[in-house]
């Protein structure tokens, strides 16, 4: 016991950055928090651009969560399961975008499906569809970021569960799609609802790519994080009451995944 103790000690000489590590974390919380105006919050979020704002960012990020679910999950199996040659690269260029700046996104998207762009132009020209500046261009950028989250998950989870199972299955007489869906996806989904939370709750706070390919026009595409940056220039007690909103919705993110985490760690 005495030994179980000390070798899970914390060294002196690491005690001082971690403290200061954790302060610089969380004091700028706890300055939100402090500075709240926790007496006008009712009736901030009571305002009709407030509301507008909340349910186009509610909207577009299930929306952007549900795209994810239907192209990751097929991806994070092609990377995790498939012998296909360059998945190397294939995973590497998924997951750019979780380094990518998100103006960047928002550019190389504007490029793509801009009107002057190498899909949006032939749209444009073809059937009339203009994407940017719309809540469509809102959804694919909070795609564009959101869906590498989930991938890794689903990725993770497939290469973390036993193979064997679904060996059992084809030998049973199942075909690859069956196995997949009454073997495979029961299997990792832990996984997949850790991504889909997780590619939610990114989505929910994407703003780089968002207001550059789809603008920043209230009820079309002003979502929760563009109206914090609106009403930062004119109104700073509004913007501290949206601001303790995502807060919310990140903390209660956290606390969703915390028994996948806590058990993982365990492990």
């Amino acid at each position: 016991m005495s030994r179980a103790r000390e070798t899970t000690r914390v060294p002196a000489p690491l005690l001082v950055p971690a403290a200061l590590g954790v302060a610089f974390l969380v004091l700028p919380l706890i300055g939100l928090l402090v500075r709240a105006p926790w007496s006008a919050i009712g009736p901030a979020l009571a305002r009709p651009e407030v509301g507008e704002a909340l349910r186009l960012s509610v909207v577009s990020a299930s929306l952007a969560t549900v795209l994810s679910l239907l192209l990751g999950v097929p991806l994070a199996w092609v990377l995790a399961r498939s012998r296909v040659r360059g998945r190397s690269v294939l995973r590497a260029l998924v997951t750019v975008p979780l380094v990518l700046p998100p103006v960047v996104g928002g550019v190389a998207l504007f490029l793509v499906l801009g009107r002057q762009g190498i899909v949006g132009s032939w749209l444009d020209d073809a059937f009339g569809i203009t994407i940017p500046f719309t809540t469509t261009a809102v959804v694919i950028a909070e795609t564009f970021v959101a869906m590498p989250f989930l991938v890794v998950s689903v990725e993770g989870a497939l290469r973390a569960a036993d193979a064997r199972f679904e060996d059992v299955a084809a030998t049973l007489g199942a075909d690859r799609w069956a196995t997949f869906r009454r073997v495979t996806l029961p299997m990792v989904a832990p996984g997949v609802v850790a991504g889909a939370v997780l590619c939610w709750a990114r989505a929910l706070g994407e703003f780089g790519a968002t207001i550059t390919f789809a603008g920043n026009f209230p009820g079309t595409t002003q979502t929760m994080p563009l109206a914090v940056y609106l009403a930062l220039q004119r109104d700073p007690e509004a913007a501290i009451v949206l601001s303790l909103v995502l807060l919310a919705v990140s903390l209660a993110t956290l606390l969703l995944l915390r028994d996948r985490w806590l058990g993982r760690a365990a492990a």
